[in-house]
């Protein structure tokens, strides 16, 4: 496990998101999470949803389920899979600004909740499905996150996962150079291996049905921020203002190191797919 060297909590995750809150929305969009290009053609805003379609499909959703949303952001992924597949969605985010504008934006169906996940209040066995699109990465505990999820799931139900993961067995220099420095600059209190997730959700009673490294169809995700990034400093003052005055601007100065971890494989992004298993 990648751990930073300076520690993070769920309170800095959430000062991290609050203070950005406008730039993320400029520079990520609605859906603060990659792009899957399956054909290479798709515009930046069809590989955002085409990412939620696919954790959709591995879903398996069906009308009249009840769902959760794993660090729902501002609550897009909630709103496009309620919409889509006719589901009831719980969410769940440490952001007050994200919950606000999730409230600003509501969906029959869609409950977005100021909360952290590792304490959620949900009764078990009270969810058919969940997610966590990239959100994993900042959860303190992360075995526990787990475990929340099984406990929370019915049996039979399913659960997948979108993670930033570590390369297994980086070298040195990777550690070094870009996974702790983006564990430091993303506010992620930790970072997996795809191995360590696989046996954090064995060892919380899940079984794993499916993994795929989705790695290469998202890269393009980080270019297109840069690019946007830059255009705003450029073109916007108050943007401006915003990100270079920001206690966490060094996020947006990460970017390239994120660049470079796609391209020498240190980090890989994994779609990993569970189920909890049916009793007996």
């Amino acid at each position: 496990m990648i751990v930073p060297d300076i520690s993070q909590n769920a309170v800095a995750v959430a000062d991290h998101y609050d203070e950005l809150d406008p730039i993320y929305r400029r520079v990520w969009g609605e859906h603060v999470h990659h792009g899957l290009w399956e054909t290479g053609r798709e515009t930046a805003a069809e590989a955002v949803e085409a990412l939620v379609h696919t954790v959709g499909e591995r879903l398996r959703l069906r009308p009249g389920e009840s769902c959760v949303d794993i660090g729902c952001g501002y609550g897009s992924t909630a709103r496009q899979l309620a919409g889509t597949h006719r589901v009831r969605v719980t969410g769940f985010t440490i952001s007050a600004g994200q919950a606000r504008y999730a409230a600003e934006h509501p969906e029959p169906d869609v409950d977005i909740q100021l909360r952290d996940w590792l304490s959620n209040g949900l009764a078990d066995s009270s969810a058919n499905a969940a997610w966590a699109i990239e959100s994993s990465e900042h959860m303190v505990d992360k075995p526990r996150f787990f475990a929340e999820a099984q406990r929370v799931l019915s049996p039979g139900g399913r659960f997948v996962i979108c993670a930033w993961l570590a390369e297994t067995g980086a070298s040195g220099w990777k550690v070094r150079h870009l996974l702790e420095p983006i564990c430091r600059e993303g506010r992620l209190p930790s970072m997996g291996t795809r191995e360590e997730y696989e046996a954090m959700a064995r060892a919380a009673g899940f079984t794993v049905t499916g993994y795929e490294d989705a790695s290469r169809s998202v890269a393009r995700t980080w270019t297109i921020c840069a690019f946007r990034l830059v255009k705003a400093l450029l073109v916007d003052p108050e943007a401006r203002r915003l990100a270079l005055g920001a206690r966490n601007r060094s996020s947006f100065l990460g970017i390239p190191r994120l660049i470079l971890a796609y391209r020498t494989g240190a980090m890989r992004y994994g779609i990993i797919t569970l189920s909890k298993p049916e009793e007996p």
